[in-house]
């Protein structure tokens, strides 16, 4: 294992194709500046480094970093690599992770629009995200503790779990598949539209417009707060705990909810039924 100390790297390439090699205390960053520091390398342990140039880590395999920065300059840091592990760093670039595979991430900051398009298996835990079509066309994630703000997030994404998180993003889970939300909080306009195979268990879900067009949707034990037109054209299994704001058109299934404020059914494709605790409406 070579290891390599308290250096400023700013050419292009400049550790391209390395081997078992440990960085730290690094800086990437200079007048040359240098693209794509760390591409195709293999068996590779950054630690406590400053990336401020473009493209640092490219077809990578088993590639771990520790307590680093990759700056608002750091563009499109990780792509193309497996088995990467990123502990206590700051990911502040656009485009941080895409097309990755077998990723872990533990203690992180990510202020990065389209973070995480196309990567296959990721789990995150206690982590904080600011981003924009956060995770798109992503498959087996794994999310524990993190906290999340931006826009157009898990669209398109399949097979996922998500447990003890909070959620302030609109339009999030459009057309995903395979998904269970646990202990969550989820705030945000037209929340899962298009979705398959969605479970919410003992979550808090906030917005207007929740949840249409859904196949095979199920809450378990969930409050819905200033949720108005709810289930439009949904197929739903759902027993809420508190009173929501209104119900529109659910296709199938049956919805047990304390209190509804308005149900709207005007369409003869809704059959759903609705089941209050003095009232049932039948389609």
């Amino acid at each position: 294992m070579t290891i390599i100390t308290n250096k400023t790297f700013d050419e292009e390439r400049t550790l391209y194709n390395a081997k078992n090699l440990t960085v730290k205390d690094c800086a990437f960053d200079g007048p040359a500046d240098g693209e794509s520091a760390f591409k195709e390398g293999t068996g590779l342990a950054v630690e406590n480094c400053f990336f401020n140039l473009r493209y640092p880590f490219w077809h990578d395999n088993e590639l771990k970093i520790t307590g680093s920065e990759m700056t608002e300059l750091c563009r499109a840091a990780l792509w193309y690599s497996d088995n990467i592990t990123i502990t206590d760093t700051k990911l502040h670039g656009i485009k941080a992770l895409r097309e990755c595979s077998h990723v872990t991430m533990q203690d992180c900051d990510v202020l990065s629009p389209e973070f995480g398009w196309s990567v296959r298996g990721i789990t995150m835990e206690n982590c904080t995200v600011e981003s924009e079509y956060f995770m798109m066309r992503s498959e087996h994630l794994n999310f524990q503790n993190v906290r999340m703000k931006g826009k157009y997030s898990f669209q398109y994404i399949t097979d996922s779990v998500f447990e003890n998180c909070v959620f302030d993003t609109k339009d999030a889970f459009w057309h995903g598949k395979n998904i269970t939300v646990k202990n969550s909080v989820v705030k945000g306009e037209y929340l899962a539209w298009y979705s398959e195979n969605i479970t919410f268990e003992n979550c808090k879900i906030i917005g207007t417009q929740p949840l249409c067009y859904c196949k095979n949707l199920r809450l378990i034990d969930c409050e819905m707060i200033d949720t108005d037109l709810s289930f439009e054209r949904s197929e739903v299994e759902a027993v809420l705990t508190a009173p929501i704001v209104s119900i529109k058109n659910p296709l199938s299934g049956h919805i047990y909810v304390p209190k509804v404020g308005e149900i709207i059914m005007d369409i003869d494709a809704a059959k759903g039924e609705i089941i209050t605790a003095d009232h049932c409406c039948c389609a």
